[in-house]
């Protein structure tokens, strides 16, 4: 009897296979080694990312650098692409690779169709890498899911252990010490 497995990808193959066009017009995420075709965006989606990063940008200047849907890398098999992240201010805008897990201050999501993947699979890749702090702009729910302070349990599962809910029409404290007014954020 043989055995089946599935390829896992790193980094570097991920990266040889962009470079080749393999994955064609469509975005694609490396999660864990498996290669993930990410869902169209709707308008309420792209809504929601366009006016969050520019009020990122505004706001916090050269205090942070904001990366709108760019990538991320977390493992030698995980590279996803954030709908947005806060990331420590490099003034090479991180041409030398792109932010790894200790660069990151927040990473966030804009979630309609993906919020069960965002919720789960995502908050758990997230956890284990480190990210101290990941939101989720709920879009079904109009509003913003913050995770904080992320943990391993006994069953090596990863999550974290806080979660608080900010309305679409209250502030929410970031990491810099700035304040983010979420009113005019959500579609």
């Amino acid at each position: 009897m043989v055995a089946v497995s599935a390829k896992r990808f790193t980094t570097d193959e991920f990266h040889r296979l962009g470079e080749l066009g393999f994955f064609g017009d469509g975005p694609v995420e490396l999660i864990r080694g498996e290669l993930i075709e990410m869902a169209p965006k709707r308008t309420p989606h792209s809504v929601c990312n366009t006016r969050l990063v520019r009020r990122l940008i505004l706001l916090l200047g050269e205090q942070a650098t904001v990366r709108g849907q760019e990538p991320i890398t977390l493992s030698d098999y995980s590279e996803p692409s954030p709908d947005a992240v806060l990331a420590k201010y490099r003034e090479d805008d991180y041409l030398e690779g792109h932010p790894g897990a200790a660069d990151c201050w927040v990473v966030m999501e804009i979630s309609d169709s993906t919020l069960g993947y965002d919720r789960s699979t995502k908050l758990a890749l997230y956890a284990e890498s480190g990210i101290l702090h990941y939101w989720i702009f709920n879009l079904v729910n109009q509003q913003l899911e913050v995770y904080r302070e992320p943990y391993e349990d006994s069953h090596g599962e990863y999550g974290y252990r806080q979660k608080a809910i900010y309305l679409a029409t209250e502030r929410v404290e970031l990491p810099v010490g700035e304040w983010l007014e979420l009113d005019g954020v959500f579609p």
